[in-house]
């Protein structure tokens, strides 16, 4: 498969694979019970495998020091007013030293996994100093998985994207708090413009991603 780079060296960009959304029993801005199961385990797999072939897993984990840095936001702030909305608990969602800042377990390996838990937007990039860790280790080519898939995932693909980095989404990584139909749009919006879009089966048969990393 012809992923658009000369010597593919990838990573995998884990998004907010965290208690917060995944967790029923802690979660600020819950995923279902049966999208975290599945979620969780598509990604244990994958992770499993990456670590196999020297492929870094990095954790993208939303932290906040208080919600002065939440309400920054202008949208966010209206949806913290509709009591209707998924979204209604953004202002107290991942406050430093809250549970849902973890990382479900299973899902991380102190050994050789890195984090990044300085993530405040939906896009990856934006305040962290994820494109450093990637330009650092000459990294071109991203496995992006995580929630929600309409609106961190697409963010960060889409940034990528914009930045030539070759994207791969694998759809059963993947998965939102929202409408069904908001997933199935995003993935439709980013394999028409952004990046590859394929099962993580696919994704663990790919010949160029063999000791990619």
């Amino acid at each position: 498969m012809n992923l658009g780079v000369n010597q593919v060296r990838a990573a995998i960009v884990a998004i907010d694979l965290h208690r917060g959304h995944l967790d029923m029993r802690v979660a600020t801005m819950p995923a279902t019970q049966e999208i975290a199961d599945q979620v969780v385990g598509a990604n244990q797999r994958l992770f499993d495998w990456a670590r196999t072939q020297s492929i870094p897993v990095i954790h993208l984990v939303t932290q906040y020091r208080d919600a002065a840095e939440i309400r920054l936001n202008a949208f966010w702030r209206t949806r913290a007013e509709d009591p209707d909305n998924p979204r209604k608990n953004v202002l107290r969602h991942n406050i430093i030293g809250m549970p849902g800042g973890e990382i479900m377990p299973g899902l991380y390996d102190a050994a050789c996994d890195w984090v990044v838990n300085t993530k405040k937007r939906y896009n990856c990039f934006v305040a962290t100093d994820l494109e450093l860790l990637l330009r650092s280790h000459g990294i071109n080519t991203l496995i992006i998985t995580g929630v929600n898939t309409n609106s961190c995932i697409l963010s960060t693909v889409t940034a990528a994207c914009s930045m030539d980095y070759a994207v791969i989404v694998p759809s059963d990584c993947v998965n939102t708090m929202d409408q069904p139909a908001l997933h199935d749009a995003a993935l439709l919006c980013i394999r028409t413009a952004f990046g590859f879009v394929m099962p993580s089966e696919e994704v663990m048969q790919l010949p160029e991603l063999a000791k990619a990393a």
